[in-house]
């Protein structure tokens, strides 16, 4: 399957040559331009790839959603996006494309987290708590959500249309991905610390952006978890269970029938019985111990995302309590030990182009 890198860029003028020379050996190369001031497009037009440019800058979202365009309408079956930035060695997408071309509807994610030490404290702790949440309002399994080194089958945006602009358009991406019945896998990648500046992540502006929408897709989870909830409970008082549970409560009373007291005590005891030990086994179910993981999660949300913030902002000048919180709260193991996740939630996120 053909293969075409896009590379969204910002004023990368500083690594964006290096980045283009490496990725043209696995695939051609398109560069999305995003309104920089600084020679970034000459750069990399010298450095071989395709360039299209954005009289002013629209964002990364908008950024990505030109290159996917263009991808598609150059015939490319496989995408591939890295960032300008250095951040990613290019070297790395033959391995993602390898597993892309292994499966038919897959998207395939860089994950960063086997080399977190090369992720800044704070942003290892954002992308492990979005990753939480990710898994939860999706039911992927998967780490390293805010990572924009990824394999996008050109089939994908026939079913989905991502509408979010910035740093949310990943996010969403995979949401949508999910509710279409996409599977995402994750391969390890190497991380190449940035050295000559932050990156373009600004935490008020594009993580918060982040959560609102992580908000929204959350509470769509809690709605369907609520009916699902519901259901449980009203199914012992469904009629064929009901009929049951009675023919059995009455046949352990029968023996009792010439004494009434005993009788009576006998059939309450028998559905008291029956009641703890059917709220015990729905407490104990997969689904109600993933939810009690999230729900924990979810009520400290608020005090995670303002820390979060805090950290961000005040970089390693602050005593680090957050890593210990979200290591507590957000460990994606809290999820999976509670049994095998359970099916999407299948909420329209785009429609088909």
């Amino acid at each position: 399957m053909s293969a075409l890198v896009v590379i969204p860029a910002f004023n990368e003028a500083a690594t964006l040559g290096a980045v283009v020379a490496a990725a043209r050996a696995v695939a051609p190369v398109l560069v999305v331009d995003d309104g920089s001031d600084d020679g970034s497009a000459a750069l990399a037009a010298r450095a071989g790839a395709e360039v299209l440019r954005h009289a002013r800058r629209l964002g990364k979202g908008q950024a990505l959603r030109t290159g996917i365009a263009a991808a598609r309408r150059r015939g490319a079956a496989l995408i591939v996006t890295l960032d300008g930035d250095g951040q990613h060695d290019p070297r790395d997408a033959g391995a993602l494309l390898e597993a892309a071309r292994a499966t038919p509807r897959v998207v395939v994610v860089g994950s960063r987290l086997g080399d977190a030490a090369a992720i800044p404290p704070e942003r290892l702790n954002a992308i492990r708590v979005a990753g939480f949440f990710v898994a939860w309002a999706s039911g992927l399994a998967l780490r390293d959500t805010q990572s924009g080194f990824r394999v996008y089958p050109a089939a994908l945006f026939e079913e989905v249309c991502p509408t979010r602009g910035g740093f949310v358009f990943e996010t969403e991406v995979l949401m949508a991905a999910a509710a279409h019945g996409w599977r995402v896998r994750e391969v390890p990648v190497r991380t190449i610390p940035r050295t000559a500046r932050r990156s373009r992540f600004r935490p008020l502006g594009d993580g918060v952006a982040i959560a609102a929408y992580l908000a929204g897709r959350v509470a769509a989870r809690w709605v369907e978890e609520a009916r699902a909830a519901g259901r449980s409970l009203a199914a012992p008082f469904r009629d064929a269970r009901r009929r049951v549970r009675h023919a059995e409560v009455l046949e352990e009373a029968a023996p009792h029938a010439d004494a009434p007291p005993v009788w009576a005590l006998t059939v309450g005891g028998a559905i008291l019985h029956r009641a703890l030990a059917g709220v015990a086994g729905w407490r104990q179910e997969p689904r109600m111990r993933r939810a009690g993981a999230a729900a924990r999660a979810t009520l400290a949300a608020p005090l995670l995302l303002g820390l979060l913030l805090l950290q961000a902002l005040g970089g390693r000048r602050l005593p680090d309590v957050v890593s210990p919180l979200v290591e507590r709260l957000c460990a994606p193991e809290r999820l999976e030990a509670a049994g095998e996740p359970i099916a999407a939630v299948a909420v329209p996120l785009g429609r088909p182009r």
